[in-house]
């Protein structure tokens, strides 16, 4: 092996890109850069009461030229970059766009440029709760279950239940939508410099997770399924695919185009996309029965099996399970919880209200002072938490709190759910609701670890990976407590990015397998959490709390939405 021999890895996040380059002969990280897109971060396109979060694809495209360029200027430049072999990438997911012929998303087209539907929506839009409802009352009349690989429940946050709400909504939008296109899948598509939406090659993480395509359906669902469904998605299973390709395949090589823009050759390999959690359990090194949770805004957690030990067993609420959608030859299945991180961040900016809305009002100070003052404070919020709450007594009569503060990806999911605190006092003070938010999190990755293991999967250990694994030792330290079991965490910073590095070595044809890749480029883990046996009991009562309070919010919440069921 060469150590002349490089390769870049795209990680698509919520809030940011970030790109690395790196060693195919050891992994080593030669250079990154990270991008925040710049609309998304002024709010643009985006409703949070109503549940709307789109981003616009300037942002994906600006972000992708800034963080490679800044990679290769990092590394040497010109001298660096004849090196470079291939390029792989990841996204978040379900994160689909209209586009029209030629696969181009209709917001970089005339007449759509401010069209929020015209956009890519984001995995954690939730305009689309009812339709996800009817997809799933739908799939009960017929004889073939199309929603058996997605755990039986079909959510908001996916494919087909954002596509129908798009074009039930806007004609402008159905009447110029060639196709939908995920955005793992686009990236690839434009980097290679295509021109036909005909021509995308779909990954089969996205269309397995998410889009119901199958192995035992020969695709997707018949068009009778959607047609039935509403008439409005005639035709539209047509303008889709019947292939897919995993993401040890190819996509191309780098279009011309795209060579002077980044300074790279046209020998430069793209690989085929995939969503950032599977690729992350990939650069995490994951291992068969051992669950992969990539931490961050919400948790994408990934556990891979034999195929062959998978025959006859579907597990019932998680998000999935198909063959290749990880690593070639084994089952992914996927679960998460919709609010992780961004649980925190909600707690944060809860607290940091006077600071953003009085503070520049302040007849004390001047606006600059106020400005840094306001910066300072804010970083300090979470890790000043997190200090005080650990010092805190864990006792059954602890302020007590559910995590669905944007719905319940997994076990079951259910967008419509909310998150809620209870056992409040007058001596209930900001370290203490913390706790019993970080409590509510780690209780949510128990409750899947529960899941998989009652449907038969076993979970041999954790594998944390991401910005809250990487950052909050509180946090992590609490969940091996929650879960009784250790959590390994994986030092590479960029996890996901590494992963889509493998596979880029992987197209580049560096290695022939994902495996080998993974042995060569895999960096180890940095730090281990042991579980406190001691507290074992008395988190498996805060646990049943939980469960408790959870079975009544839903309850609750069934109700204020189903007025009818008051009087059954």
């Amino acid at each position: 092996m060469s150590n002349n021999q490089l390769v870049i890895g795209v990680d698509y996040g919520s809030d940011s890109v970030r790109s690395v380059i790196v060693n195919a002969a050891n992994g080593e990280e030669i250079a990154s850069s990270v991008f925040n897109y710049p609309r998304w971060r002024d709010g643009k396109y985006c409703v949070p009461a109503e549940n709307q979060f789109r981003q616009h694809p300037q942002d994906y495209i600006d972000g992708l030229k800034a963080t490679i360029k800044d990679c290769i200027a990092q590394a040497g430049g010109e001298a660096i970059a004849k090196n470079i072999k291939g390029i792989s990438v990841d996204t978040t997911g379900s994160t689909p766009v209209a586009v029209d012929a030629t696969g181009t998303p209709l917001a970089l087209t005339p007449g759509f440029e401010t069209n929020p539907n015209a956009m890519f929506v984001l995995w954690k839009d939730h305009t689309s709760v009812k339709e996800a409802a009817q997809i799933n009352e739908h799939a009960t009349k017929f004889d073939t279950n199309y929603l058996k690989y997605v755990g039986g429940i079909y959510s908001s946050e996916w494919f087909w239940a954002k596509l129908l709400h798009v074009l039930r909504v806007d004609a402008q939008v159905r009447d110029a939508a060639a196709s939908w296109v995920e955005h793992c899948d686009w990236i690839p598509f434009l980097l290679t410099g295509g021109t036909d939406v005909k021509d995308i090659k779909r990954g089969r993480c996205s269309a397995g997770h998410k889009a119901l395509w199958a192995e035992e359906f020969n695709g997707l669902p018949p068009e009778e399924f959607f047609v039935s469904l509403d008439p409005v998605l005639a035709g539209f299973r047509d303008k889709l695919y019947e292939d897919t390709y995993t993401a040890d395949e190819a996509a191309g090589n780098l279009s011309a185009e795209w060579a002077e823009i980044l300074g790279l050759s046209t020998d430069v390999i793209v690989g085929t996309g995939a969503f950032d959690a599977h690729m992350g359990a990939v650069g995490g090194q994951i291992e068969p029965y051992h669950l992969s949770k990539v931490m961050g805004t919400s948790t994408c957690d990934i556990l891979v099996a034999p195929s062959s030990e998978m025959e006859g067993k579907l597990v019932r609420g998680i998000c999935g399970q198909v063959n290749g959608s990880v690593i070639p030859g084994m089952a992914g299945l996927e679960a998460g919880q919709s609010a992780f991180g961004d649980t925190y961040a909600w707690f944060k900016n809860i607290l940091a209200w006077p600071l953003n809305n009085l503070l520049s009002q302040s007849q004390v100070i001047d606006a600059a002072t106020a400005e840094a003052l306001k910066e300072e404070i804010s970083e300090m919020i979470i890790p000043e938490l997190s200090r005080q709450a650990a010092l805190l007594p864990i006792d059954e009569s602890n302020e007590l709190a559910i995590d669905w503060f944007n719905g319940r990806r997994t076990p079951d999911a259910n967008q419509e759910l909310k998150g809620a605190i209870t056992g409040l006092g007058l001596g209930s003070d900001a370290p203490r609701v913390f706790r019993a938010l970080a409590e509510a999190t780690c209780f949510g990755a128990k409750s899947i670890v529960d899941r998989f293991i009652s449907e038969g999967i076993p979970v041999k250990g954790i594998i944390g990976i991401g910005g809250v694994a990487k950052k909050s030792s509180f946090v992590m330290q609490m969940m091996a407590d929650v879960l009784g079991m250790p959590i390994r965490i994986h030092q590479f910073k960029h996890t996901c990015a590494l992963g889509a590095a493998m596979f880029a070595a992987v197209v580049a044809g560096i290695y022939p397998t994902i495996e080998e890749a993974m042995t060569a480029m895999g960096r180890g883990f940095d730090v281990v959490y042991e579980p406190n046996i001691a507290l074992k009991e008395v988190y498996q009562q805060r646990y049943n709390q939980y469960s408790t309070l959870g079975r009544f919010v839903a309850a609750e919440v069934a109700l204020k939405n189903n007025p009818e069921l008051q009087n059954a």
